[in-house]
């Protein structure tokens, strides 16, 4: 499990540090946590929601903080930079990374991830609705969907 967090967590980092800006560096993280959680739905399904000993839960929690806190971070910047109205950057990244995990993970996330398609307009939804939820404009967060790269060998399972 903590293997699992440490590389989805080093992967969201590489997304948004190649990122040309700040606004394009949170949607290649959101879009980067969509990717490894649907692309590896039983496992993430697993470390998110399954019961687990009290030993793991806080192993668990540590994980989920250390991708918030990434999220937030680049939340924070985008404030920062004057591309998002004020907010509490911590609480919006939660947010966020619940709202993910419920979508593309949870009991009413869609159940047809056989096809490429499917998964890359499941993941391109979700980014869209974060970036619209912490105050990217329409417009604007449709063309930092676009550009955000969804890693093909992922998502068509090579």
């Amino acid at each position: 499990m903590r293997k699992f967090s440490r590389d989805e967590l080093a992967a969201i980092r590489r997304a948004a540090d190649a990122a040309p800006g700040p606004s394009s560096a949170l949607a290649a993280a959101v879009t980067t946590v969509a990717v490894h959680v649907i692309s590896q739905r039983k496992l993430a399904w697993g470390i998110l929601a399954e019961p687990v000993d009290v030993d793991v839960t806080a192993s668990r929690l540590a994980s989920r903080r250390e991708i918030a806190d990434e999220i937030s971070g680049r939340i924070d910047a985008a404030v920062r930079a004057g591309h998002l109205p004020a907010q509490d950057t911590a609480l919006a990244a939660s947010a966020l990374l619940g709202a993910l995990h419920e979508s593309l993970v949870g009991p009413l996330a869609p159940d047809n991830t056989d096809d490429p398609g499917r998964l890359r307009d499941a993941v391109q939804t979700v980014t869209l609705l974060a970036l619209r939820a912490v105050g990217v404009m329409d417009a604007r967060a449709r063309g930092l969907v676009v550009q955000a790269v969804l890693p093909a060998k992922t998502l068509v399972g090579v």
